[in-house]
């Protein structure tokens, strides 16, 4: 579906970026230390090593191999900031890497080591296809090229990798046709499912008297729920995990909850300046992660999703938060009913042609300018390591995730957590979110906000 969805203004890949400080990295820091050590670590890393290969008539959906032209130096790149390298260039650096789509012929990544950032610290950028990965296994797969100490213990070789024959078109069209007989098949039981799901899920909200998510399309209209252009806009924020428990234990939430009014709050900011505070709630697309146990480690996409209110149309902080995480209990309810797998059956049977054809339509005649988003802005929650990471011997002193906009929501808020901060990376279409660099002063005035409600005296620590 990630695939399907793409078009020349909606680009899905999602993006990691590492702030480094190189200066105790034993033998020093460089961009030739750091080929070194993906050319070495690619036999653990096959979605980094794999390329598609599209069927005929797009008869079937396309297929991954181990990809015979591999070239590395068109992966691995060197960039470097203009001075003074502080935060606005790098983010205008993030803007144009994020703006660009990834070369379909070769395996769908990009790596930058960025240079000239304030203080002497770098960068390494990392940008990868969402049909390749989603946010949890993303991060799991930065594990491949990422150290517990600045020198890690020697590592058993694994093996080296194979590259595949390129399968011709003959080879292609069976396979699609031998998949195309059992389709219909897998599709009824799909089908199947999904009445009985939508069956329990009437059922549970008749009984339990609840208020259901809200529906597709019902969303407020914004200036960022636009027809989207594929120019972008990249901002950051951090706060600490501590005042975000701070607020989680004292309100009896999740800290998922919290992250979701700091949004909220920074949000309903940014529409009261603009003077365009809808009088309905915002509604936010969240991906969930259904990544079981036996799933760690691998790549792909185990995800589900659901659409929430943000209550922005609440003013009192506290209340909202509230009402948020009332939402989210119910979301959570709702989601173990519909089951794991409820989105990858129907992305599996979709015909692609036909979704492809719908996306780029949509796009080309810019729908959006002209009716109700089918949500409001993506927000998404990736759960970090509370230990310090290191790339190739350097210490990694933050990570910053950025996640794709599509049509119609223009404006994505993906969150990381890492060694007791919560990073927020923000990306926006340039045109519909053209005052982006507002956002991050936004999101700590929410926290503000909230920690107020705990406590008259207690500050926003430092992250």
């Amino acid at each position: 579906m990630f695939l399907y969805m793409e078009t020349p203004t909606n680009h899905m890949h999602v993006t990691g970026v590492f702030i480094l400080d190189p200066s105790a990295a034993p033998g020093g820091f460089s961009f030739d230390k750091v080929h070194s050590m993906v050319a070495r670590r690619l036999n653990r890393a096959a979605p980094f090593r794999r390329r598609l290969v599209e069927v005929p008539f797009q008869l079937a959906h396309p297929v991954w191999i181990e990809d015979p032209d591999f070239d590395l130096d068109y992966h691995v790149r060197r960039a470097a900031l203009p001075s003074p390298g502080g935060q606005r260039e790098l983010e205008d650096f993030l803007a144009q890497v994020v703006a660009l789509p990834l070369d379909r012929t070769r395996p769908l990544w990009e790596l930058y080591v960025v240079e000239g950032l304030e203080g002497g610290l770098q960068a390494v950028v990392v940008k990868m296809h969402h049909a390749a990965i989603d946010g949890v296994s993303g991060a799991e797969l930065s594990a491949t090229w990422l150290d517990l100490e600045a020198v890690p213990p020697a590592r058993v070789n694994e093996g080296n990798w194979q590259p595949e024959r390129v399968p011709n078109d003959v080879d292609l069209v069976v396979a699609a046709w031998a998949q195309l007989v059992t389709s219909p098949v897998s599709a009824a039981k799909a089908a199947r499912r999904l009445v009985e799901t939508a069956l329990h899920l009437s059922e549970h909200n008749r009984e339990a008297a609840v208020t259901a998510p809200p529906l597709p399309f019902s969303a407020p209209r914004t200036s960022f729920n636009l027809a989207i252009t594929p120019h972008r806009r990249v901002a950051f924020a951090e706060v600490t995990l501590d005042d975000l428990k701070v607020v989680k234990n004292h309100f009896g939430c999740t800290v998922n909850d919290v992250v979701l009014a700091l949004c909220a709050g920074a949000l309903r900011q940014y529409l009261v300046k603009r003077g365009e505070l809808p009088d309905e709630p915002l509604v936010a697309f969240v991906p969930i992660s259904v990544r079981a146990a036996e799933d760690k480690l691998t790549a792909g996409n185990r995800l589900s999703a659901t659409l929430t209110s943000l209550a922005t149309d609440v003013a009192d902080p506290a209340e909202r938060l509230r009402l948020i995480s009332a939402a989210m209990s119910e979301v959570k309810s709702q989601q173990s009913l519909i089951g794991a797998d409820a989105l990858t059956d129907w992305t599996e049977f979709a015909f692609p042609a036909l979704i492809g054809r719908a996306a780029r339509l949509i796009s080309s005649l810019r729908v959006f300018d002209r009716m109700r988003p089918a949500f409001n802005v993506t927000i998404s929650n990736i759960p970090g390591p509370p230990f310090p990471l290191y790339l190739a011997g350097a210490r990694v002193t933050g990570i910053y995730p950025l996640g794709p906009v599509v049509e119609g929501a223009g404006l994505n808020m993906t969150v990381m957590s890492y060694c007791g901060t919560v990073y927020f990376g923000l990306n926006g279409c340039r045109e519909t979110v053209s005052e982006i660099a507002e956002l991050p002063k936004m999101v700590t005035e929410s926290l503000v906000e909230l920690l107020a409600e705990v406590g008259p005296s207690r500050p926003v620590k430092a992250p």
